[in-house]
């Protein structure tokens, strides 16, 4: 998707995260655990130091590093967090625990399509992180964009899939179909009444929507 060399110049000169960070990176690239890329997680968190909001929604814990490096970058800030799979969302509980932030980040253990009247009660939100089951995107955004405060921004990450949205021809149909979803709810997003939408080609390629 970007310039290779780009890529690898960005990540050179980005900072070393603490030790607590690149442990978890260590075990997410060793387990095959999702977490959000580098340079892609890194304009995340300088976007919310910008907006400065009070209350995060992340739609997909995985085993809390993104959570985890928001609210190390906006300590004032209450982060919920929903994650379906119970051993990722465990190992999550003890990340938040040796990180000291049990009191910041809140985890809800379940399906993001079966949450929302737990999830409620904790909105509204200024920021929504949604970084889950991607062919889901549409209907995690329609049903927790009515709970983002009115100058609330929803974050979307992995919307240009590799770069495999411009891609035409798969060999592997469940793929296929994937691509067909992501590129069908980036369509549906970029011209959603409500919203304005940049998508912007960094990491996995991230999706910035405000209301309008």
């Amino acid at each position: 998707m970007e310039n290779e060399k780009l890529h690898v110049y960005i990540e050179g000169i980005t900072p070393a995260r603490s030790e607590f960070f690149q442990k978890m990176e260590q075990f997410a690239n060793e387990n095959g655990v999702p977490i959000m890329e580098l340079a892609g997680i890194e304009m995340l968190l300088q976007l919310l130091r910008i907006q400065q909001p009070k209350a995060i929604l992340e739609v997909g814990t995985a085993i809390g590093y993104s959570a985890l490096r928001m609210a190390d970058a906006l300590p004032n800030c209450k982060i919920v967090t929903i994650e379906r799979d119970a051993e990722r969302s465990q190992l999550a509980e003890q990340y938040r625990s040796e990180a000291g932030k049990d009191s910041q980040i809140h985890i809800i253990k379940g399906d993001a399509l079966e949450v929302e009247a737990e999830v409620k009660e904790h909105g509204p939100f200024d920021a929504i992180f949604i970084d889950a089951a991607k062919g889901q995107y549409r209907r995690f955004f329609e049903i927790y964009s009515r709970y983002l405060s009115d100058k609330g921004v929803i974050i979307t990450d992995n919307v240009l899939f590799k770069g495999l949205v411009c891609e035409s021809e798969f060999a592997n149909r469940n793929i296929r179909q994937l691509v067909r979803k992501i590129d069908q709810f980036n369509y549906w997003l970029m011209n959603h009444p409500d919203f304005h939408t940049a998508i912007v080609p960094v990491g996995d390629g991230v999706a910035i929507s405000k209301k309008r």
